[in-house]
């Protein structure tokens, strides 16, 4: 049974640029309000994304925080109650992707990428989870983006593809303690938004050209994967990839080789 969006309420991390916009919009346009959050995003880019996300006729609003620090996640989930009083839907967007080889990754730096791409997500879960069992019937969706380094190594991001694979492990594990009720799934998106530096045209593409499907793809795959997962109602506890068949290549294609 596909479920009616119509007047959900979704928080989407990490969503006033780049894929999370992209992800926001799609869910407005099949109704969806929107919690918009953002952490460094530029006053202009903000605003940009809620005029576009209010156009489909939604409400929206935007909170920024550093969702790094526990703080930073109460401080998001205080808006939704604040703004919304509810809470259907909840993507795990935000994230962050460094490139360090494994004996130059400092403590800090692991701390921050662990506490980004999977305390988060694990907080989230916690904080969504009354939320969401308070609606009537009871119930709600999470859907957690991993990317392929939960699937396989990633030699120049080692601490990025240890915490996607354990936010792929809590995705299972919260599919499992929160069933029925609350369906969790995750989205392993492969080459489909060009990084904001460090790559050139010419090696995108030959990315593109390398895997099965011989092209790169664009955030509106991920979004429309992520619009699947939230109106499926008998679909929990899966990765979807969405990657062009990046995950059948030996040996492994990242955006880090």
């Amino acid at each position: 049974m596909l479920i009616d969006l119509s007047d959900k309420v979704a928080l989407v991390t990490g969503s006033a640029q780049r894929v999370g916009r992209v992800i926001a919009l799609e869910l407005a346009k099949h109704g969806v309000h929107i919690q918009v959050h953002y952490h460094s995003a530029s006053d202009d880019v903000v605003r940009d994304t809620l005029h576009d996300i209010k156009s489909e006729g939604v409400d929206a609003f935007a909170v920024q925080a550093d969702i790094s620090a526990p703080e930073g996640v109460n401080t998001v989930m205080d808006a939704v109650k604040e703004n919304f009083g509810r809470l259907d839907i909840l993507i795990n967007s935000a994230s962050v992707f460094p490139a360090k080889e494994l004996l130059d990754i400092t403590v800090d730096s692991w701390d921050l990428t662990m506490n980004v791409n999977l305390r988060a997500p694990f907080l989230f879960t916690q904080a969504a989870t009354p939320l969401m069992l308070e609606n009537d019937p009871p119930g709600g969706c999470i859907v957690n983006i991993c990317d392929q380094g939960a699937i396989a190594p990633w030699p120049k991001r080692p601490d990025h593809g240890v915490s996607k694979a354990a936010l792929w492990m809590l995705t299972q594990t919260t599919a499992v303690s929160l069933g029925p009720e609350i369906r969790v799934n995750a989205v392993a998106p492969g080459p489909i938004m060009k990084p904001p530096e460090g790559m050139s045209d010419d090696k995108w593409s030959a990315m593109g050209r390398s895997l099965p499907l011989q092209r790169t793809g664009s955030p509106e795959d991920v979004a429309r994967a992520i619009l699947y997962l939230c109106q499926n109602s008998f679909v929990t506890g899966v990765l979807l990839p969405v990657n062009g068949g990046e995950h059948l290549q030996v040996p492994h294609g990242s955006p880090s080789s």
